[in-house]
């Protein structure tokens, strides 16, 4: 595929991390990534494992901003998911994820890595619900992570600072990239879809009430 995406919904060129089964932009605000099967991003904090074969297309933005899609991906696996990503280097990135839980239900789930991966479980969705929002922003050194079901409003799910190897802290350090993911971990492979993509270079006014 091309070395790089354009979205004109999102205000830089995306590149590859890891090669989608397929990638594709899809009218000016929605997107289209596949990954195959055995794939996932995740530091197991015990030191067990570390996987970084997921693929993703991301794209350098600079300043305060939000950008949020409407997720949707084909829950069939456990842990299959459609990902908002901070991507600052192997070892210090951030993922926001709709996934498949080992329960079966549609789950939201947050992973901040430095060194090693946390995993926080938030909160599960209906599975019959098609409107799934999430959102990632950037407020100077820090980044929020908020989502929103059905017609409701913006709920905080993880405020939270990246440091090392540019994580956005720091003199000299650069801000992460940030885009979009797919993963299947456990099944043979998921396609992810990200529409009603919207970027918006204003910082946050609340991030506890997600104005």
């Amino acid at each position: 595929m091309a070395e790089t995406v354009s979205l004109p919904a999102f205000p830089a060129p995306l590149r590859t991390l890891n090669e989608p089964v397929h990638a594709k932009a899809v009218g000016d605000d929605a997107l289209v990534l596949g990954a195959a099967g055995a794939t996932d991003l995740f530091t197991d904090p015990d030191g067990s494992a570390r996987y970084a074969n997921a693929p993703a297309l991301v794209g350098r933005i600079e300043g305060d901003f939000t950008l949020s899609a409407r997720v949707h991906v084909d829950l069939a696996a456990s842990y299959d998911a459609a990902v908002l990503l901070l991507h600052a280097g192997p070892d210090s990135w951030a993922k926001f994820c709709l996934e498949l839980s080992p329960q079966g239900r549609p789950t939201v789930v947050s992973v901040v890595t430095r060194g090693v991966s946390d995993d926080c479980n938030s909160m599960t969705v209906d599975p019959g619900s098609d409107t799934v929002h999430m959102r990632v922003s950037r407020l100077g050194p820090a980044y929020a992570f908020h989502v929103r079901v059905g017609g409701g409003r913006w709920d905080l799910v993880r405020y939270f600072a990246l440091t090392g190897e540019g994580g956005g802290a720091g003199e000299g350090a650069v801000a992460p990239e940030v885009g979009f993911l797919a993963q299947s971990p456990t099944g043979p492979g998921c396609t992810a879809r990200f529409s009603e993509i919207t970027y918006t270079p204003t910082r946050l006014a609340d991030i506890r009430d997600g104005s």
